[in-house]
């Protein structure tokens, strides 16, 4: 007996594994074939992109040999990339088994687009599960955890994806062909332009993911979010808890996608939240971003999701027993939606290289969207399918208003669950002056090591024992590098709160964690001078019991084969002014060697080379470190001592760390 829903609940669990791997895919790209800015981007992308170019001959090989086969040899190929990811194998072998499960993925979508004319409600389940699951793990997948828990929680989801499809291709082979339709609907006998059921919502597929991973459904930005501006801190961010706006945006996209709002109202809110959303998403208005994007991609998603009553009507009942045109018009759709979310991502990112205006691409990746759904055809209500009729293998069918309500409640019940889970670290309280404070400053590299892992537990090992931590390279939440809230996931390792400044945009620049009660903060953006990536000084004062002391992080990024010296003299001036007299500690990764020019803008201004004792001290690359990029500068009166740069492969630089003595 066939189970009318069964559809909808393996591409919920095929679009939660498939955004699994693509989470490690995506980082596994940049740092082991990218090999942190070696390999040129336009050989990056043309690599990235290539993958989704190859699975445009999906929809073909699906016509030509079946759904169901090739449909559940693509889920078995997924399946076992998963799991083998979460041993965490690390280089080579990272990145090969995250492109065989992304080109199973693809080809796995495209195999369930050719037998699913109603994908939304399997589409929106998938993409809010894997975020409230995402949101409970803290933002650390568990390809990344490892342990008892991985491989627990994996073996629940993998096989029952795995076991959901072999049903569900069994229904398929098992169900007759409906034959021609009598009106020649979809076969292209009549004349008329043919209306492909489902083509418009497996269009959207990639796009949606896309928004939904960088924006509307990312709970790293949920968390980012949520500690900025304060009248001490203007434009700066404390930790904070993101529950309760984290849960509406899960509220609101099921809300929105699920339960169909009047068409005429649609039409027109939906796409304005979405594109109200995007806009304001690369305007750096995080909080309003996300949830106007949520509630506009699931009311775009639902705009798409029609079925017929009248001619187009036969191939709604279709499914898989189609004669297959209508069934490889929506794979095509599918795949082209998914090279729509490849190119989006690369156009996005790869402007942080290259060096040109990347916040079209969301827009545009928005406006696509909402174009497609907007002139989507309004239809009758849709009406749940006879599962006994001939060639309705139950493709997709409306879930019971009771089913979409449990969902929706229990999803947004976790997401708030999962912020209660992962409070920040406190603001740290007064404590007696001390003699001397540990200093320690290190370029993360959004967390992953030279292995191409997530290992936070080995930022943290280097770190450990440092009271003031200076980083660079601080990831709170780009999609490119898997949706992680590096900074919050290691403030929790080190147990010490965080003030974090943006650089490149809203959700990554640097941070400073401390022991010690940060009293004010200030950030000054510095002119690019010609670098791709944004920069900027954070200034943060401490309070070291009733005694002040200012501490400046920054991360220069020079113009293509210079020295930064422009940016250098502008941390300088800033680190003066906002030190103002009292003892300054100023570091970060400065990408200046000290025979530089750049070097000499700091020694020039009065500060004191703080890593003298040790010279050379070579931090870079961690593997074989050839250059003294990383340093620490401390105003006259400090003195430094203990200076070390600890080999680790934890990063592509090594941390430095140093004793200061105060006055």
């Amino acid at each position: 007996m066939r189970h009318r829903h069964l559809s909808t609940l393996t591409l919920a669990l095929g679009i939660a594994v498939l955004l699994d791997v693509l989470r490690v895919w995506l980082p596994s790209v940049i740092t082991l074939f990218g090999r942190a800015a070696e390999t040129p981007a336009e050989l990056l992308g043309a690599f990235a992109l290539g993958w989704f170019l190859l699975a445009l001959a999906a929809p073909a090989l699906v016509r030509r040999t079946g759904a169901a086969p090739v449909g559940l040899v693509a889920a078995g190929v997924l399946a076992a990339a998963r799991l083998a990811l979460t041993a965490q194998p690390g280089g080579p072998a990272q990145l090969w088994l995250a492109c065989a499960g992304l080109l199973a993925g693809l080809v796995w979508l495209a195999a369930t687009a050719a037998s699913v004319p109603r994908p939304v409600a399997g589409l929106a389940l998938g993409m809010a599960g894997n975020a409230v699951g995402h949101a409970l793990l803290g933002t650390e997948d568990l390809v990344w955890r490892g342990g008892v828990l991985a491989w627990s929680l994996s073996a629940l989801l993998v096989p029952a994806f795995l076991a959901a499809s072999v049903a569900v291709r069994r229904e398929w082979a098992d169900t007759p062909a409906a034959g021609p339709s009598p009106t020649g609907a979809g076969h292209g006998t009549t004349g008329r332009r043919v209306r492909v059921p489902g083509r418009r919502a497996w269009l959207l597929c990639g796009p949606a993911l896309l928004l939904a991973g960088q924006v509307a459904l990312a709970p790293a930005l949920w968390s980012a979010a949520a500690g900025t501006g304060s009248p001490d801190f203007p434009g700066l961010a404390r930790p904070g808890s993101g529950a309760l706006p984290g849960a509406l945006a899960v509220l609101l996209f099921l809300a929105a996608a699920l339960f169909r709002a009047p068409a005429r109202v649609a039409r027109v809110l939906w796409p304005l939240a979405l594109l109200a959303g995007s806009v304001l998403f690369v305007t750096g208005h995080l909080v309003p971003a996300y949830l106007l994007t949520a509630a506009g991609l699931g009311g775009c998603l639902a705009l798409t999701d029609t079925t017929g009553d009248g001619p187009a009507a036969a191939d709604d009942a279709a499914g898989p027993g189609d004669d297959g045109r209508a069934g490889a018009r929506r794979g095509r759709a599918a795949a082209l939606g998914m090279l729509v979310f490849a190119v989006a991502t690369v156009a996005y990112y790869a402007a942080y290289d290259l060096g040109y205006p990347n916040g079209w691409a969301p827009v545009a990746t928005a406006v696509l969207v909402a174009l497609v759904a907007a002139t989507a055809p309004v239809r009758a209500a849709p009406t749940a399918p006879d599962p006994t009729a001939p060639g309705a293998a139950a493709p997709g069918p409306v879930l019971p208003t009771t089913v979409r309500v449990a969902a929706l409640a229990a999803l947004t019940a976790l997401a708030g669950l999962a912020a209660v889970l992962h409070v920040p670290p406190a603001q740290a309280r007064a404590t007696a002056a001390p003699a001397a404070v540990r200093v320690a400053a290190y370029n993360i590299r959004m967390g992953f090591g030279l292995d191409g892992r997530l290992d936070l537990d080995a930022l943290a090992r280097e770190l450990r024992g440092a009271d003031i931590v200076l980083l660079s390279e601080v990831d709170r939440g780009w999609w490119l590098n898997g949706g992680h809230d590096t900074l919050a996931l290691l403030a929790r390792r080190l147990e010490m709160p965080y003030v974090f400044a943006p650089a490149a945009d809203p959700v990554w620049g640097d941070a400073v964690l401390s022991r010690f009660p940060a009293r004010s903060g200030q950030t000054r953006r510095l002119t690019a001078h010609g670098a791709p990536t944004g920069a900027q000084a954070l200034g943060v004062t401490l309070d070291l019991g009733g005694r002040e002391l200012a501490v400046v992080a920054t991360h220069l990024q020079p113009p293509p084969g210079r020295d930064p010296v422009e940016q250098a003299r502008e941390v300088a001036a800033f680190a003066g002014r906002y030190a103002a007299g009292r003892p300054l500690v100023l570091g970060g990764d400065l990408n200046t060697e000290p025979a530089d020019p750049a070097f000499a803008e700091f020694t020039g201004a009065g500060l004191v080379d703080a890593l003298a004792p040790a010279r050379p001290l070579r931090t870079s690359p961690a593997d074989d470190p050839r250059t003294q990029i990383d340093h620490v500068f401390v105003s006259p009166g400090l003195t430094a001592t203990e200076v070390r740069a600890p080999r680790t492969e934890a990063s592509d630089h090594l941390p430095v760390t140093l004793t200061v003595t105060l006055p």
